[in-house]
């Protein structure tokens, strides 16, 4: 049932009860988005305790005091690990970045400008790199096998990058989509369908708002945006086939700080997408929808591309990183452009502590080969989680977030505060928890290793004696488990 059957019956039921007189609204039933009917203004008709609420849900009016009064999803906070896929038109050059169409036009980039030039025909353009985007190898099964045992328990996949082409075959992308041109596949609804069918990760889109040189966008931008055709006709209605037809429980923007939230209608398809979507109960959205919303508003915040602050948020907030400098495949990429596992756990680890989840980024090539290089990441990545994660998953912040004696100790704790988590980046014998009050402590032991461990009182907080690291089961970082009295 949607949003507005609900709202009427609400109505009908306050006639019954003995509530006053209301006007009626002559509506022939059929499938509405908040652009066909006055949504507010049917509820204003509601008595004024039922108006924030309709059968047990509470209704966000379009503006930013209402919609960031929506209570993130539970489920979000939990989960903590995601998997970011940056794949498009960009991974058949493979060169430089993401960006590459971008860069190459502008002639801000020597080595994309060379790349065309040795390699292709004069006048060649960027749109006929779109046939060879293939994706012959991709198995969206074993992408999901892959990122399940990673770890990771939600997946982002960029729908449309700034170059405008989808990897679904919109309506509102003619000729410009991976059904039309290049792997003749619905690319997204391939990977939603197995995500789905054979995980139990949550699965998100990316979907960047602007376009670099759609017609459309670029009129707007040289009016200041006091005109929206581009929203009107490519952005809203892309936005709601793509909630409708796929049902993401992630939104995930992008491509907004050139104009205004206003421009883009953002309060509006927010309003929608928390009040009668087919996800609104479980999706979560992230801070970028204009120019005037980053850090500021939406479900969580982003902030900035690897944004890692290193101490406590007061909002819920999301690392989004690459594992290699580009987040699109280069094939020119040497191994030591690819972030270390070392150093993959110690930003999970730190971004957890200070109440952030992290957003993990592959890069396919063109045929839609995750490379071995990713892939021995991620699967290091789940094989350490697969033996600390219980000072991940499901956990928050402590009173500490790093240790004020030792340095590289990062805490969490559990819910119930009952526990509490040490992370150690590097490894020695002994370990001063200053952090740790000794008359709190009942027990110590690592995961990974079996028994329990001796400690005692220090000058500051606790020392702790570890095993032999031959006898830890875990790699590249290690977890003290601190029962609490």
């Amino acid at each position: 049932m949607g949003l507005l059957q609900i709202v009427l019956i609400s109505l009908a039921t306050a006639m019954v009860a003995g509530w006053g007189n209301f006007q009626s609204y002559n509506l022939e039933e059929r499938d509405l988005d908040f652009r066909d009917v006055d949504l507010n203004k049917l509820v204003s008709k509601l008595p004024l305790e039922q108006q924030k609420t309709v059968n047990g849900s509470i209704l966000y009016d379009p503006n930013w005091e209402s919609l960031d009064a929506r209570p993130l999803p539970s489920w979000y906070d939990e989960a903590k690990i995601g998997i970011f896929i940056h794949w498009g038109v960009f991974s058949v050059p493979a060169v430089r970045t993401e960006w590459f169409w971008n860069v190459w036009k502008r002639g801000n980039s020597n080595e994309c400008e060379m790349y065309v030039l040795n390699n292709f025909k004069p006048n060649f353009t960027y749109q006929e790199f779109a046939p060879d985007f293939t994706a012959e190898f991709y198995d969206p099964f074993a992408w999901a096998n892959l990122f399940a045992r990673s770890g990771a328990k939600y997946v982002v996949l960029t729908s449309k990058h700034h170059e405008g082409y989808t990897l679904w075959p919109s309506r509102y992308s003619w000729s410009w989509n991976s059904m039309d041109v290049g792997s003749k596949r619905d690319l997204l609804g391939d990977l939603a369908t197995a995500i789905r069918e054979n995980t139990t990760l949550k699965f998100g889109l990316y979907h960047s708002l602007y376009e670099w040189y759609n017609p459309q966008w670029m009129r707007d931008f040289a009016n200041n945006f006091t005109t929206t055709e581009f929203v009107d006709n490519k952005i809203t209605p892309s936005l709601y086939e793509l909630v409708n037809t796929y049902e993401p429980e992630i939104f995930w923007s992008d491509g907004e700080w050139d104009a205004p939230s206003e421009y883009w209608h953002a309060q509006e398809f927010l309003a929608w997408l928390y009040n009668t979507s087919p996800v609104k109960d479980t999706v979560v959205t992230n801070d970028r929808w204009g120019g005037d919303t980053l850090c500021k508003h939406g479900g969580y915040y982003t902030c900035a591309d690897r944004y890692n602050p290193g101490v406590l948020q007061p909002h819920k907030w999301e690392n989004c990183m690459t594992l290699d400098k580009s987040w699109g495949y280069r094939k020119n990429a040497n191994i030591e452009d690819y972030m270390t596992p070392e150093k993959l756990i110690q930003t999970i680890v730190e971004s957890v502590s200070c109440g952030g989840n992290v957003l993990v980024n592959v890069g396919p090539t063109k045929e839609g080969i995750i490379s071995p290089v990713q892939q021995e990441r991620l699967l290091q990545m789940g094989e350490w989680l697969g033996i600390n994660g219980e000072a991940i998953y499901e956990s928050v912040p402590w009173l500490y977030q790093n240790d004020t004696v030792t340095p590289d100790v990062w805490y969490t704790t559990n819910k119930n505060e009952t526990k509490v988590y040490a992370v150690l980046i590097n490894w020695s014998q002994e370990v001063n928890l200053g952090a740790v009050e000794m008359q709190t402590v009942s027990a110590v032991r690592m995961l990974g290793a079996e028994g329990m461990l001796l400690w005692s009182g220090a000058e500051v907080g606790i020392n702790v004696i570890l095993p032999a690291l031959d006898k830890v089961d875990s790699k590249w970082a290690w977890t003290l488990v601190i029962e609490k009295v």
